[in-house]
């Protein structure tokens, strides 16, 4: 971080689902200025931007930018093609829901977005334990972009130093619902599924789904999404 740099500015992802909104929740109870960044990429599931915003109003984000990009363009996901269907049962390997290169893509754009910003901080909830194989949710494709962010920024070759966070990377599912509970997160307006329909009612059936479900009953928080019957 440059010592001339405004502090306290932080990019944070937010997708509309129960991690990203524990990571808005993290960083704005560390004291960062938080800007929400969702991207509208051609998924499935639209009716987590919807999500999104409710969240980064109930969570005093200073701003909260939705930005277009279409990823159905190439395809390659359950999430962004209609023709491969959502599993319902867990499988061997990387899932079909895997979207190619989109942490990359998502940590670029606000990447310079905070450059425009001069914030030298960027939040992402990737996590490593309670995850769906997704070989960018490790923490060594975290320590990577951050070195790439010094690389290839004006401000980072000038002197700047990003950080990324990844605060919930080795957490368990439970713990990060502990975790939101006791920073005021209201789980009741995210949306984590892969197959929601428009109304924003989950399936409760595919891997996201199962994964928040479970996360719910290890915590013992009663779980308040609305699925569909």
């Amino acid at each position: 971080m440059k010592p001339d740099a405004e502090p306290g500015k932080a990019v944070i992802l937010l997708s509309g689902g129960l991690d990203s909104a524990t990571v808005l929740a993290i960083a704005r109870d560390s004291g960062y200025q938080c800007y929400a960044l969702s991207l509208d990429y051609g998924q499935r599931h639209h009716a987590e931007l919807a999500a999104a915003q409710r969240i980064a109003a109930a969570l005093g984000a200073i701003e909260h930018k939705i930005i277009p990009l279409d990823l159905t363009r190439i395809g390659g996901s359950a999430l962004t093609d209609p023709a491969i269907d959502v599993p319902r049962q867990p499988a061997e390997g990387i899932p079909v829901t895997y979207v190619p290169a989109r942490n990359t893509i998502f940590l670029s754009i606000a990447l310079g977005w905070a450059e425009v910003l001069g914030a030298w901080d960027l939040f992402i909830g990737v996590n490593a334990v309670d995850y769906s194989g997704y070989p960018d949710c490790r923490p060594e494709y975290i320590r990577a972009f951050q070195r790439l962010c010094q690389l290839a920024t004006r401000a980072g070759v000038e002197g700047g130093s990003f950080r990324v966070h990844a605060p919930l990377i080795e957490m368990s599912k439970a713990d990060i619902i502990r975790t939101g509970i006791r920073l005021g997160v209201d789980y009741g307006q995210t949306l984590s599924c892969y197959a929601a329909d428009e109304a924003g009612s989950a399936c409760g059936r595919c891997d996201s789904c199962r994964l928040r479900s479970r996360g719910f009953v290890e915590a013992g928080v009663e779980d308040p999404t609305r699925y569909r019957k």
